[in-house]
């Protein structure tokens, strides 16, 4: 491939990044082309600039080419600067959501190292067994919480400094459309973080569409949620502090389970298992399976893919199964505190469904909301570590660090044993 082709491709890909092309059916290539040019765009600046630098070292040089390069140069800078702003975006959401003082409730307040870019674990943004490693962090593997196979094993993440007993608790939920997907693929740099800050991270494999159609997936959700309860002190974990997080289908599972605690209907053969959470991180989540929201991608979404792949019936025939699988229906006054986050250019999930469910959490939930909608992300931003991803890692472990321990406070005050103390299993 020439120099010329090269660059346009690049260019093109840049352009897509900035503003990605419109449509439904534009989506799924845009959101492809968008997000790695936009998550490893210092990467790509690199490569443009050592192409442009070893064309200009030839006697014959294309002007076409460098024009491109150049203008892919500027494009590329921009993202990196937009994904750098990703620090202030997410510090001026928990400000807002949890108040200008919160850090004073954090175990210590953010430094400039906490808020600089981290270059260094940019460098190759795959090597995720090596951080781990370095990390010190155990995976147990392929534990057995349901009878289904694969589709019923979970992982749990501990690590050097996690303690004997009265460890908080995450719950990864992976994405992929309801239809694909896999415990170990998602949701990984958080884990890794919190895990080595002595959380204890689940990451659960789950039934997929259309082999097992919905509400599959969410009673799997559901189970594992009770089997954490049931067998994660003999982790060193706190069964009564379980938050979850997940992207995409795992953000609208883990909406919707936060949403829903208890309920039957998600609940079959074990109705009576307490299936509450916490605190709640659905990062680029699906909130509106019905419609209701009034967009028309929710409405396409549901129509086109959800109701043939995912549910196996029609909106028309049965809108209830709709209803009762949309987080922006399920909204109580005692849901708990939520941390929502989005990118403004996400082609595969709507921001106005994040801003909907947002909207509705702060009309009638009497816990805390957060919502950071970062300008220029697109869907999946968190895969792998880039500059915006690990700023948003560190917003999420300050938001859990700061409900943790006020959820500690709280219960030291009602004359409960605290957790983390190690004299409290002996008493």
């Amino acid at each position: 491939m020439g120099f010329v082709r090269r660059q346009a491709i690049t260019a093109a890909l840049t352009a897509n990044a900035i503003r990605p092309l419109p449509g439904f059916r534009a989506g799924i290539p845009a959101f492809f082309a968008g997000w790695i040019t936009g998550e490893l765009a210092p990467h790509l600046l690199g490569l443009t600039a050592a192409d442009a630098a070893a064309h200009l070292s030839r006697s014959r040089r294309d002007w076409r080419g460098l024009a491109l390069a150049g203008g892919s140069a500027a494009g590329l800078a921009y993202l990196i600067g937009q994904s750098r702003q990703a620090v202030k975006d997410a510090e001026d959401a928990l400000v807002e959501g949890l108040g200008v003082d919160y850090v004073e409730q954090l175990d210590a307040k953010p430094t400039p190292a906490d808020l600089a870019t981290p270059w260094r674990s940019l460098v190759n943004p795959f090597a995720f067994g090596r951080a781990a490693r370095r990390a010190g962090i155990e995976v147990h593997r392929d534990i057995r919480y349901t009878s289904y196979g694969r589709r019923g094993l979970l992982d749990v993440y501990t690590s050097e400094v996690t303690p004997a007993s009265g460890a908080p608790v995450l719950l990864q939920v992976h994405g992929g459309g309801w239809t694909i997907g896999n415990k170990d693929q998602q949701g990984l740099p958080l884990m890794q973080h919190m895990a080595a800050k002595g959380w204890i991270c689940v990451a659960i494999n789950y039934r997929l569409a259309p082999r097992d159609p919905w509400p599959a997936q969410i009673v799997d959700v559901k189970a594992a949620i009770a089997w954490i309860k049931d067998n994660i002190a003999d982790y060193g974990g706190d069964p009564d502090y379980v938050a979850i997080t997940g992207g995409s289908a795992g953000g609208h599972l883990t909406a919707l389970a936060a949403t829903t605690p208890n309920a039957p209907e998600f609940q079959p053969g074990f109705e009576s298992a307490d299936t509450s959470v916490e605190a709640a991180v659905p990062y680029y989540g699906v909130y509106d399976w019905a419609g209701v929201s009034g967009l028309r991608s929710a409405a396409l979404m549901r129509d086109k893919f959800i109701a043939p792949r995912v549910v196996k019936r029609r909106f028309r025939d049965e809108p209830e199964v709709f209803e009762q699988a949309s987080p922006l229906l399920r909204v109580t006054p005692d849901d708990p505190d939520f941390f929502v986050i989005h990118g403004s250019r996400d082609t595969l999930v709507d921001p106005g469904q994040a801003r909907a469910f947002v909207a509705a959490l702060r009309q009638t939930s009497k816990r805390t909301v957060v919502y950071a909608e970062l300008p220029g992300a697109q869907h999946a931003f968190d895969i792998f570590p880039s500059i915006r991803s690990q700023h948003l890692v560190r917003a999420t472990d300050r938001f859990l660090t700061w409900h943790w321990n006020n959820w500690r406070r709280e219960r030291l005050s009602a004359g409960a044993a605290d957790p983390m103390d190690p004299a409290a299993d002996a008493r």
